[in-house]
Order: C-alpha cells, then sequence, then structure tokens
C-alpha cells in the first residue's frame, strides 16, 4: 500500500521520471492534448502514440468522474501499437475545471454517450480512421453499452474492463460480508447489516462506504485506491495539486448526479444483442464488479464474436493493476480485427 508521506516527498522525482518515460521522439509520433468542442461545451482530450497511423483506442473511464489520463505512463507500452485517447468526461477532470457544474448540465449515462460517439466521429475524421476500439471500464462501461448500442459502426469491437453487470452489487455486498465476518469485524458487519442487501435502498453515501469496504479487504490484489490512483494522480506530470482537486471534485459531482442510475442501471433497456464483437476482460480479484456477475451477463449477450477474459493478480482497475498482461489478452481478442 502507497505510503502518502513518502509519495508527496518523492512527488518532484516520480513526475520527472514519468515525463520523461512519457517523451514520443519518433517521427510519425502523435501527442495532442486540447479542449474540443463536444455536445456544446468545450471537453478535454488526450492523443498518445509512437505512430498516428495506428489504431485507435478511446478509454471511457469510471468512477464516475474519475478522469484516467493521470495514467498515461502507466500504459506508455501499449503507444507502441496503438494510440491512446484519454477523454475527461462531462463531469469530470478538467472539463469539470472547464465548465463547472452549471456549464456540465445534467448527467445521465445516455448523455455521456451521446459526447462520447460524438467524439468517437471527431477522432476518426481527426486521425484518418475507419473505426476505433472502444474500451468501457467499470462505471464507463455503461456509457459505452449505450455508445456500441447507438453506433455499432463507429467501432471495430467493445472491451468491458471492470464490467458492471446486473446483481454486481448485490454480490459484492455478500462477498463484503463474508470477509468482515470472517475477520470479525464485527462493527463493520452491523453497519452491513444496518444497510440491507438491496442496492436501490441505499444512500450515495452508504454505497460509497461498502465500495471504500469492498477495496480494503480484496487480497492479495493492489488496491484501487491506494496503489493504483493516488500513486498515478500525484506522479502525473502535468497534474497539479489544484487538478488533482478538481479531480476530487468532479468525482462528487458526478457521482451525485449519476448515483441513482448507476444503482439500478436497466440492462434490458439496452439489450443483450450487439452488432460488433463484444470482449469482457475482468480482474480475478475484483469485488466491486465481481467476475461471476460480469462473466453471467457475459453469456446473455449475442455478438458477431466474443471472448471472456480474466487477468490474474488484478482486482478493480485491471487495466492498471497488470498492464502488461491485460494488453497481452487484448491484442489477442482485437489483433485480428484490426489488420
Amino acid at each position: 500500500m502507497t505510503n502518502l508521506m513518502a509519495a508527496f516527498l518523492l512527488r518532484p522525482l516520480k513526475k520527472r521520471e514519468n515525463a520523461k518515460k512519457m517523451m514520443i521522439c519518433s517521427s510519425n509520433g502523435i501527442v495532442d492534448e486540447r479542449f474540443e468542442p463536444i455536445g456544446g461545451i468545450e471537453q478535454w482530450i488526450r492523443i498518445r502514440g509512437e505512430d498516428k497511423n495506428n489504431p485507435v483506442i478511446l478509454f471511457v473511464h469510471g468512477g464516475p468522474g474519475a478522469p484516467y489520463a493521470p495514467f498515461s505512463a502507466w500504459l506508455r507500452g501499449w503507444e507502441s501499437d496503438f494510440t491512446i485517447v484519454q477523454w475527461d468526461q462531462r463531469g469530470s477532470g478538467r472539463t469539470f475545471s472547464k465548465n463547472g457544474a452549471e456549464g456540465s448540465g445534467k448527467l445521465s449515462f445516455e448523455r455521456l454517450a451521446d459526447d462520447g460517439i460524438e467524439l468517437s466521429k471527431f477522432l476518426c475524421a481527426h486521425l484518418k480512421q475507419k473505426k476505433i476500439i472502444l474500451i468501457g471500464s467499470s462505471a464507463g462501461s455503461l456509457t459505452s453499452l449505450w455508445m456500441i448500442k447507438k453506433c455499432p459502426e463507429l467501432f471495430y469491437a467493445y472491451v468491458g474492463a471492470d464490467q458492471n453487470s446486473p446483481e454486481a452489487s448485490r454480490v459484492c455486498y455478500q462477498l463484503s460480508r463474508e470477509a468482515v465476518l470472517e475477520a470479525g469485524d464485527w462493527k463493520s458487519l452491523a453497519r452491513l447489516d444496518k444497510m440491507g442487501w438491496e442496492p436501490t435502498k441505499w444512500s450515495r453515501q452508504q454505497s460509497s462506504w461498502l465500495n471504500q469496504m469492498a477495496v480494503r479487504i480484496s487480497k492479495q490484489v493492489p488496491d484501487m485506491v491506494n496503489d493504483l490512483m493516488l500513486p498515478a494522480l500525484l506522479s502525473a506530470p502535468d497534474y497539479s495539486l489544484s487538478d488533482i482537486l478538481a479531480v476530487i471534485k468532479g468525482m462528487e459531482f458526478s457521482s451525485k448526479q449519476l448515483f441513482e442510475e448507476l444503482i439500478s442501471f436497466d440492462y434490458n433497456a439496452i439489450g443483450h444483442e450487439f452488432k460488433l464483437p463484444f470482449f469482457i476482460i475482468q480482474g480475478a480479484g475484483d469485488i466491486l464488479t465481481p467476475v461471476s456477475t460480469a462473466r453471467s451477463y457475459f453469456d446473455k449477450i449475442k455478438a458477431p464474436c466474443k471472448k471472456f477474459v480474466v487477468i490474474k493478480n488484478a482486482g478493480h482497475l485491471a487495466e492498471f493493476a497488470n498492464p502488461e498482461q491485460f494488453f497481452k489478452e487484448l491484442r489477442g481478442c482485437v489483433g485480428d480485427l484490426i489488420k
């Protein structure tokens, strides 16, 4: 687990190391960071790769409201084969800083999906690509499902990372209860029993506490917050403390707006039939979005081709907990589609 005091002391060194690591010097490389008008507001994107003619991956981040741009150095090895696009969604990160709460408007997963579709069309034109690859992570998987349902023609494939699925919250609750019972944590057990097992009856504060506890009790996998998110934020070369504060404010804003839809998301409204290849890559030790519920959801999916992959020694945010293995599995899924 990350020692926060040590992380702050080492922050200047880590930022310099990552800045050097992220340098792209290839003749056809691309480093393009900008605010782009999307959905009527300015939204921030980062486009990086060793060869701008490579296939494009668009990350749709989770949270809600937790941008993945700080993880760019962690995905540096991906940029030889793909152009990676990070997008601070409406209500998140630098997009939230630019527009504020009033300028962000009312959030819904379908509204975010409409923004994502507009961005995908821009990327295809800007980077001269016929289609792109879509990775929807955690809560971003819900946005992505709407995107591929509405405009499958824009994407070579969908890759669900940390895929949200029906019954995930209930199973998370059950797994967490079993863990605290085994540990003899009677205080947490009493709090869980008071919440009850029905997610639609939880408050946002109760749901947030359950998620934090699920991360804490996950065994033999990186801690999503202390081992992944905080180190990424603190070591991102271009992130000031005010940028980190903006991420926190955006997460609070987005989670407040999207909580009710997140906890009772209607998968039937989207359906289970998709017109493009459909893949899920899930961390074996993920308690927040368990393998069992993701697999049950996957089994119902009808698609031209599909594959379910489990990443060992990874929990939630498997793409950052084990980026090399995730990348290997990703290439195995989409390699034949982009030749």
